[in-house]
């Protein structure tokens, strides 16, 4: 078989398309997950099932990239895999529990009497709860680093509990519940849609001090993500990441006040998502174990990332596509008639 890696940087593409797949995750999962979070808030019983059937065609296909990016580390960079996991099992087992809490809430939900329905309501609001806080945790503590010992991790279970990673959970927490009422303010009409308008004004706020402080922070946590971002001329090269991001917020809080503006919301709020995510990866690349391994020598063999490539190409394609032929079918409002 042909070795792609004398052509192409392999360990790159592989880094591109897992970090691409963590993104969908989080902006795809993250609407649904935020309006779990909002879910206890709703102003009505009705509400609430306009809520959850806008996001029942979704929202299990919605974690199809968490399992692409999870496959995609495990198969691509078995180091950075062999490290993490142990660092992160913790965490991870929590977030998986709250997804599944999730998930057999929402099946639940639709078969329940109307006295037990809203025992199944708040399992639903706690699963998404508490799965959108360990993914934040687990983004902070990642961020901060772990302890390595030539190819191992020496740290302690409890590690990934810091000031920082709880800070970046919650942040995660309100930086879903903007996208799920930015959701609402799309697919839903009348009473949902004004309450979700006037959520996402309110959580907007702290989603602003959240980014604000991550941004002061990111820059004392290791003195080359200082150095990257301050010198010269790279700080005139990534001024625009902090410029646009302005502007987004600017013109989010401005359509939040207009009644007629219904889709750009949300689409503002992805952008938000995107130009946090890119500051993000921009300041720790090129590190997959930040700051210990770089994703060239974390990575799989060259004929390994070949052969994986050859079943991927094909394959994300598919993904995208009934994913977007999905999105596309079920367009338009929702309403409270069951879909079950």
């Amino acid at each position: 078989m042909f070795d792609f890696s004398s052509v192409i940087d392999l360990a790159m593409i592989w880094g591109l398309l897992i970090a691409t797949a963590i993104f969908l995750y989080v902006l795809l999962d993250g609407f649904d997950l935020g309006i779990g979070i909002l879910f206890p808030f709703a102003p009505s019983h009705k509400c609430r099932d306009r809520m959850m059937n806008s996001i029942a065609p979704f929202w299990d296909g919605n974690e199809t990239w968490l399992v692409l990016g999870g496959g995609g580390l495990f198969a691509a960079f078995p180091l950075a895999y062999s490290v993490l996991m142990p660092a992160f099992y913790i965490p991870i087992i929590l977030m998986l529990l709250g997804l599944i809490l999730r998930g057999v809430a929402f099946e639940f939900r639709f078969k329940a009497s109307d006295k037990n329905r809203y025992f199944w309501d708040y399992i639903f609001h706690f699963g998404s709860l508490s799965a959108a806080f360990f993914q934040g945790m687990i983004l902070g503590s990642f961020v901060q680093g772990v302890k390595v010992s030539g190819r191992d991790f020496v740290g302690g279970p409890f590690d990934w509990i810091t000031v920082f990673s709880i800070m970046t959970g919650i942040a995660v927490v309100f930086g879903y519940a903007l996208l799920g009422s930015t959701w609402l303010i799309m697919k839903t009409e009348d009473v949902t849609q004004k309450w979700a308008r006037k959520v996402a004004s309110y959580v907007l706020w702290f989603v602003v001090i959240f980014m604000a402080i991550v941004c002061i922070t990111m820059p004392f946590l290791d003195e080359r993500i200082k150095d990257f971002w301050f010198s010269v001329p790279n700080i005139y090269y990534l001024l625009p990441i902090p410029l646009v991001t302005f502007g987004l917020f600017l013109l989010i809080f401005y359509d939040l006040r207009r009644n007629n503006v219904e889709y750009r919301p949300f689409f503002v709020s992805i952008g938000l998502f995107l130009m946090g995510y890119l500051g993000l990866g921009i300041s720790i690349y090129p590190w997959i174990i930040p700051f210990r391994y770089t994703i060239w020598e974390a990575a799989a063999s060259g004929p390994g990332l070949s052969l994986m490539l050859v079943g991927v190409v094909p394959l994300l394609p598919l993904i995208l596509g009934y994913t977007g032929y999905c999105y596309y079918i079920f367009r338009g409002k929702t309403s409270h008639e069951h879909l079950y």
